[in-house]
């Protein structure tokens, strides 16, 4: 467990995900998702506005551009991604992975891995995770409310899941009122309508609609962090009315 000494001396780190359960979707379909996300990405911030593929293996092959997205790069870049043992027939029902890089420095580095079309019964079968960059002129572009709602709307507009967020892993590590078959409630959190509706939650969290999809929770205008301890209480009592609601169990999610 991360403690509030920790956080304070090592800088917290952030990072986005999205997770939903088993959805079986074709390498074109996941493309298609994947070219929905990038671009609008690229409308947050300009560090997320271009992208390299990781290639398989990891670090052989030549650097692959995905931007502006170019849906026949990127549905290949999917029938590649298909997972396998070394020398094995493909593994169908674990989908399809794309990774990419961004251009900027050690300081300015992000990655995205986009895990697509699983379709194995697992709660979070697919997943798509951006980690940010911790310092620097972009992260302070970057790690602000507003940005990571715009990043968190754009991972459930392009790829729909049960649910997303935009935290610290200092936070995450705490898990804070949950076991880990809860889903997490970060600084920002994507609830899909189907789990639920969000009840009223105190000043100064801001929900706001995500078109018919779902919803999105801001707990503080400014930067959450673990070091702040009624940060943490405001978090402890948002999950507690959103677990009363019934919102934050696994169970909720679909299973098909």
């Amino acid at each position: 467990m991360t403690t509030h000494a920790d956080s304070q001396t090592y800088p917290e780190t952030y990072y986005a995900g999205a997770y939903w359960g088993p959805r079986r979707e074709s390498p074109e379909e996941c493309a298609e998702r994947a070219a929905a996300f990038l671009n609008m990405l690229a409308t947050c911030d300009p560090l997320l506005a271009n992208w390299n593929k990781i290639p398989k293996p990891r670090g052989r092959g030549r650097k692959t551009p995905l931007m502006p997205p170019d849906l026949p790069t990127l549905t290949e870049a999917f029938r590649r991604g298909v997972n396998r043992e070394p020398g094995g027939p493909p593994i169908e029902h674990l989908g399809l992975t794309v990774s990419a890089y961004n251009d900027g420095t050690s300081q300015d580095h992000a990655s995205v891995s986009m895990n697509c079309g699983s379709y194995e019964k697992h709660r979070s079968a697919n997943v798509c995770v951006l980690s940010l960059p911790s310092k620097g002129e972009g992260a302070e572009r970057i790690l602000t409310a507003s940005v990571l709602t715009k990043v968190t709307r754009s991972m459930a507009l392009a790829w729909e899941p049960d649910w997303a967020v935009a935290m610290s892993h200092a936070h995450r590590d705490m898990n804070e009122g949950g076991d880990e078959t809860d889903i997490w409630l970060g600084w920002v959190t994507y609830l899909s309508n189907h789990r639920g509706t969000v009840p009223p939650l105190p000043a100064p969290v801001r929900i706001e609609p995500v078109e018919d999809r779902g919803t999105l929770i801001i707990l503080t205008p400014e930067r959450f962090t673990v070091a702040n301890p009624e940060h943490i209480a405001l978090a402890r009592r948002v999950r507690e009315l959103l677990a009363r609601a019934g919102l934050m169990r696994s169970e909720a999610q679909p299973t098909v």
